[in-house]
């Protein structure tokens, strides 16, 4: 592994009882945009900021700087997206090559072929298991089928954790685990003035992002209160309704911009996540949030928002206006996301799985 750069080592604090060296292990192509990629990423930012060693391993032929790429990825359709993986038989040497040192190899989705797999089988150091999505049926029915194999597999790795309790359906009954979420890095966020009657939507227009769900009730919305505006973020339609703005892609710092003008923040999803990054980001924004009541976003919110069941336009619409009509309330609910919005700073995040490296460290001695 190479030497942590000697910008991040200064000034740093080590979390645990000594610098660790610790090789991020991620199945997807790291030069793709993609969510796991995006959290081992900031991954080992953290744990650098934290005063460990660490470096982040995944295929692909570009990527993060520093980063060990394992070479050219294939397509496979898995879990309704493209996800990119290598299948190339030579990764098992290439991968125990990068892990060469390491005190600990934290594998991300570990039964995720063939970079993560073969992470999984390499030894000599302590091992820590990441479960990030919540697999489609037939995947579940996979893990069942095989399960003996899959706990033999994953007795490879000291500690399991989960992003959620709907990613840890998929592994209930195999192995152990515990819940460390997936976070952000809340000092990149800032909270108003926001603009009064703002709704602001963050998603691409997927079906499964309810952003059709939104806009079947924001009639009801301007009917009410004529002055409220819905900015959409990552998305374009047309015709373009009155009191809508469609940003479609913006980048990061337009993102967090147009977040931290809003008043409610909206989040419509229908389901099929497995965390709720989204809403994450509203309640770090200081935003009052409204979203559905998906097991993914009714963990990450607790009771610091509004909940609607996912479909309900006509309760979608109660629910924004009554935040609307009642700054007060929306205030307080606010302020509560951004207590709770805490638990996902990145440094927090890092600092629990640190505490999982040292507990790895000693099951492995």
């Amino acid at each position: 592994m190479a030497p942590l750069p000697a910008e991040l080592a200064v000034g740093s604090v080590v979390v645990g009882e000594r610098p660790l060296r610790v090789g991020v292990v991620c199945p997807y192509d790291l030069g793709r945009h993609g969510g796991v990629q995006d959290q081992t990423n900031r991954l080992v930012r953290w744990l650098r900021r934290a005063g460990h060693e660490a470096v982040l391993i995944g295929p692909g032929t570009d990527g993060p700087q520093d980063a060990v790429l394992l070479g050219s990825t294939t397509i496979i359709p898995a879990n309704a997206a493209a996800t990119p993986i290598s299948l190339d038989p030579r990764v098992f040497a290439r991968v125990r090559q990068a892990l060469d040192g390491v005190d600990v190899a934290h594998i991300h989705e570990p039964m995720m072929p063939l970079v993560s797999t073969s992470a999984l089988r390499v030894q000599g150091h302590a091992t820590v298991a990441t479960f990030h999505a919540d697999p489609p049926p037939w995947v579940r029915s996979t893990y069942g089928a095989g399960k003996r194999l899959w706990q033999r597999q994953l007795r490879n790795a000291e500690i399991v954790t989960t992003v959620s309790p709907v990613a840890a359906r998929a592994i209930s009954g195999l192995t152990d685990y515990r819940i460390i979420p997936n976070g952000i890095d809340l000092d990149e966020y800032r909270r108003g003035p926001s603009i009064p009657g703002r709704v602001t939507f963050l998603g691409r227009d997927d079906p499964r992002k309810g952003l059709s769900v939104l806009l079947e009730a924001w009639p009801a919305i301007r009917e009410a209160m004529p002055a409220a505006t819905l900015v959409v973020i990552g998305a374009e339609r047309e015709p373009v309704p009155p009191g809508v703005t469609y940003l479609g892609r913006v980048s990061e710092a337009g993102k967090r911009a147009a977040l931290a003008e809003a008043e409610v923040f909206c989040a419509p999803n229908l389901g099929g996540e497995s965390f709720g990054l989204v809403v994450v980001e509203g309640m770090a924004s200081g935003c009052a949030v409204v979203a559905s009541a998906i097991p993914a976003f009714a963990h990450v919110l607790g009771d610091a928002g509004e909940l609607v069941s996912p479909g309900d336009a006509v309760g979608l619409a109660e629910r924004i206006l009554m935040l609307l009509s009642d700054p007060e309330r929306a205030r307080r609910l606010a302020e509560a996301a951004g207590r709770r919005v805490l638990r996902f700073d990145g440094p927090n995040v890092a600092a629990e799985y640190i505490a999982a490296y040292d507990e790895a460290l000693a099951r492995a001695s």
